[in-house]
């Protein structure tokens, strides 16, 4: 990879150049298909591709299966519209404006998705096997618990493991040849098909650089067959190579970009704003039941672009949650509370 990249790195700028991966926010959501295995960026509530989201809900997109470090606002979203039938990570919900998933909930409660639970560490350990290549990544933790259990193993219930776009089996135990470790658990890579980032800048070749914490954003970009990344802004990759000690993922890992502003509202982006705490909070009470969330759907993402979404928020709304750039957080909103 390393010499691949000093290689593209001394051509002319001119055939560097990739006008071709910038792409609409409708043209991403096309990529994903469905029945995709998508993942995200981000953590929780925090730098979650919305926009990207809502347009999946506005064309109806189906069956998609989610493999995911862990859940968050987006996985609420998508459940809630019925675009998920296999959801594959160890905890959803809001943080403080809503600690579990309500949509998730109902569904599972329904019988209408399959949920297939590993833990956290296990999901990150997985993630990184298919970043480097690997088919299966090895490891102690959740030992002894009930993840473990086959009779837990939903998606081998429901006759879905092929060996192919799932793995054969949600697990397996070894011995350790090396040190006699004891039992290991083998868990299978998170293959996807699609990653869809949310970021603060993508260079136009489509270099990223994310501010603050980027959680397990640099394994889903190379786990995935293809990555997509929405930023705050698309800026020149002279730029970025200033600093490019600063970057999260090299230009060469990411197929699409997509330049969309307060795109990932109401989840918040470091040093450019803060969650939008009321609107996850009216989302949660009013998505408790399916009419609920067909009601928020058709105020808030049907019937509008996301231009059209910003302007239904109102300016004095997102220059409320803009933040401060010494600070990296706004200070006109009370935190902890609404």
């Amino acid at each position: 990879m390393a010499e691949q990249w000093l290689v593209f790195s001394n051509l002319p700028r001119e055939e560097r150049m990739s006008d071709g991966k910038r792409i609409t926010l409708q043209q991403a959501a096309e990529i994903i298909k469905d029945g995709s295995r998508i993942t995200f960026s981000g953590f929780t509530i925090w730098r979650r591709p919305m926009a990207i989201v809502y347009e999946l809900i506005r064309q109806q997109r189906k069956n998609l299966h989610l493999v995911e470090v862990n859940g968050g606002s987006h996985t609420e979203f998508l459940v809630g519209a019925g675009c998920v039938d296999i959801w594959e990570s160890c905890w959803v919900g809001h943080e403080l404006y809503g600690k579990y998933g309500a949509n998730l909930s109902r569904k599972v409660g329904s019988k209408e998705i399959i949920v297939e639970d590993y833990s956290h560490a296990e999901m990150m350990f997985r993630f990184a096997a298919a970043a480097q290549g690997a088919p299966y990544a090895v490891t102690q933790a959740s030992l002894g618990t009930d993840i473990h259990n086959p009779e837990y193993d939903m998606l081998g219930k429901a006759g879905r493991r092929d060996g192919v776009r799932i793995p054969k089996h949600k697990y397996l135990f070894a011995d350790d040849p090396f040190f006699n470790g004891g039992d290991q658990v083998l868990l299978p890579a998170a293959k996807v098909d699609v990653a869809v980032m949310c970021v603060q800048q993508v260079g136009e070749e489509g270099t990223v650089r994310v501010n603050g914490q980027y959680y397990s954003d640099p394994e889903v970009a190379r786990a995935a067959d293809i990555t997509i990344v929405m930023a705050e802004e698309i800026v020149p990759e002279e730029y970025l190579r200033r600093n490019a000690d600063q970057n999260t993922v090299v230009s060469f890992e990411v197929n699409h970009i997509v330049e969309c502003p307060f795109g990932a509202h109401p989840t918040g982006m470091f040093g450019r704003y803060d969650v939008d705490g009321p609107f996850l909070k009216e989302f949660y009470a009013q998505t408790r039941t399916q009419e609920g969330f067909d009601a928020f759907a058709k105020e808030w993402i049907f019937g509008q672009d996301h231009l059209g979404y910003l302007n239904k928020l109102g300016w004095p709304r997102m220059l409320g949650l803009k933040a401060n750039t010494a600070l990296n957080y706004s200070p006109r909103k009370k935190k902890g509370g609404n």
